[in-house]
């Protein structure tokens, strides 16, 4: 026999990485490669501009409590996804997968990874740039606990969609690079994952007073660390689990000083 032919072609620009970034389960990030169906480069930009106006809402409309802001948020998650499910039909559910035990685990590690990696870096910006704190929890507790709970549910919805607001980004940026640039697959994942890092940290620079070097290198590291959980898993849901984790045990921890101090 040739042995030419009994050795199938490696197609040497889908090769993935190693099993320390990517499981080998059988699962590739959807639609860079018109799999599981194409998505052409005008409905990516229809889905990027749902984005868009989803964050303009989330910015713009009304929050003066956290009820009030269950609307905004709520809508920051359902506009780009609405957009997405309508451009990809059934193959939505290719970035949504029931959550093992293995995933489970994951989003504990690239919490415990986020919290460590954004507090060197944190450290270091602080230091050099200064920072500015977030204010999300201010002035919750007096107002009751219905507040409490509102702020809970809210910010759970807003960080599935920010999850949302990166990884539908992600997509595309790699869909780009691999289908239209001809990148090979390994480096389309990498601009990918550094592009839609600066994109969400931009998306920061009102939350941080415009510190350019909080909201990229602090937020953006963060972001990569998120992210990454995606792209080992190919499930928004952990890498959602893992940003619920990070920043529910963060507000959990300030507003029990604050609980603390007022008593």
């Amino acid at each position: 026999m040739d042995e030419s032919t009994s050795v199938p072609a490696v197609d040497e620009r889908r090769k993935r990485f190693g099993r320390v970034m990517e499981r080998d389960d059988g699962r590739d990030v959807p639609f860079y490669d018109g799999r599981p169906v194409e998505v052409a480069t005008w409905k990516w930009i229809v889905i990027i501009l749902a984005c868009m106006v989803g964050f303009a809402a989330l910015v713009l409309l009304p929050q003066t409590t956290n009820v009030i802001a269950l609307l905004p948020r709520i809508l920051f998650v359902a506009i780009p996804l609405a957009a997405f499910i309508w451009l990809t039909g059934p193959f939505w559910k290719s970035i949504f997968h029931k959550p093992t035990g293995a995933d489970y685990l994951a989003m504990v590690i690239f919490w415990l990874a986020n919290l460590a990696i954004s507090f060197v870096v944190g450290i270091f910006v602080s230091s050099f740039f200064g920072a500015n704190a977030n204010k999300a929890t201010d002035g919750i507790l007096e107002r009751g606990p219905g507040e409490v709970v509102a702020f809970y549910v809210g910010t759970g919805i807003q960080l599935l969609g920010e999850e949302v607001f990166t990884i539908l980004p992600f997509l595309a940026v790699m869909y780009w690079l691999y289908t239209k640039a001809k990148l090979k697959r390994t480096t389309a994942l990498l601009l990918a994952w550094v592009i839609t890092a600066l994109w969400f940290g931009a998306a920061h620079l009102p939350t941080y007073g415009w510190n350019v070097a909080q909201a990229l290198l602090v937020i953006g590291t963060a972001r990569m660390v998120l992210t990454l959980a995606f792209i080992r898993t190919k499930n928004i849901l952990v890498s959602t689990g893992a940003h619920v984790l990070n920043d529910w045990v963060s507000f959990s921890l300030v507003l029990l000083a604050a609980a603390g101090a007022g008593a």
